[in-house]
């Protein structure tokens, strides 16, 4: 039976892609949506929806966004990290830039987020974290190693919440898409992008995630638009 509607989600990564169609979603689910952004522009006018400023490469942003959350709702029930970027760095290069920037945006990013979220996530007995990792962090298909270790962390990052949470009714799961029609794979010459995934089957997805009860927990969904050997 899934849970009832309503609930207090902070999505970061909502301006865009995979991160804004979840929003959309959620709020058409009745959700109370805190999207955490860099620029608020784009952002939809709603009345169940609040905006907050939030980078994640900037150190003592995740406190900042959670602190706001709670002043303004007065509690915190789910956490999505949407927000990541597809920097390519290689085993070979000996530049690690785009390494440091992946790991810092796309590991230390919800790694800071669920930490300052936690007591609210444990106070709600049902918290729900949901990361957007990677099919890229279940097996490693090309040459951009930073991608794929920072997502193959979120995997783990993953585990540790539902092994550290499981007693205060935290849930988590790691949600695992491969080409997805956004412009993070505008790179991507080697498959159609009308047969890539929407955004918004990730989102439908997503919504399901959050709102199942502490009794059904996935703790991974891998989802593609082309064929693969298991995983």
């Amino acid at each position: 039976m899934l849970m009832p509607q309503g609930r207090v989600v902070m999505v970061s990564g909502a301006t865009r892609g995979i991160g804004r169609a979840i929003l959309d979603r959620l709020l058409e689910a009745g959700c109370v949506v805190s999207a955490g952004v860099r620029s608020t522009a784009s952002l939809p006018a709603h009345p169940r929806l609040s905006h907050h400023s939030f980078d994640a490469a900037r150190a003592g942003a995740a406190e900042g966004w959670v602190a706001a959350t709670v002043a303004r709702h007065g509690r915190i029930d789910a956490v999505v990290n949407a927000a990541g970027i597809n920097t390519r760095g290689t085993l070979l290069d000996p530049d690690e830039t785009a390494m440091d920037a992946a790991w810092t945006v796309n590991t230390k990013g919800p790694l800071r987020v669920i930490r300052a979220a936690w007591p609210h996530l444990a106070a709600s007995g049902s918290g729900r974290v949901l990361n957007i990792a990677s099919l890229s962090g279940k097996r490693v298909r090309n040459d951009n190693l930073a991608y794929a270790m920072s997502k193959f962390a979120v995997m783990a990052l993953t585990q540790e919440v539902r092994r550290l949470g499981h007693d205060h009714g935290i849930r988590a799961s790691a949600l695992c898409p491969g080409f997805v029609d956004t412009d993070m794979t505008s790179h991507v010459t080697n498959w159609p992008r009308e047969k890539m995934t929407r955004p918004e089957d990730i989102a439908v997805l997503a919504e399901v995630l959050l709102h199942l009860p502490n009794t059904a927990s996935v703790a991974e969904l891998l989802v593609n638009c082309r064929h693969e050997d298991m995983l």
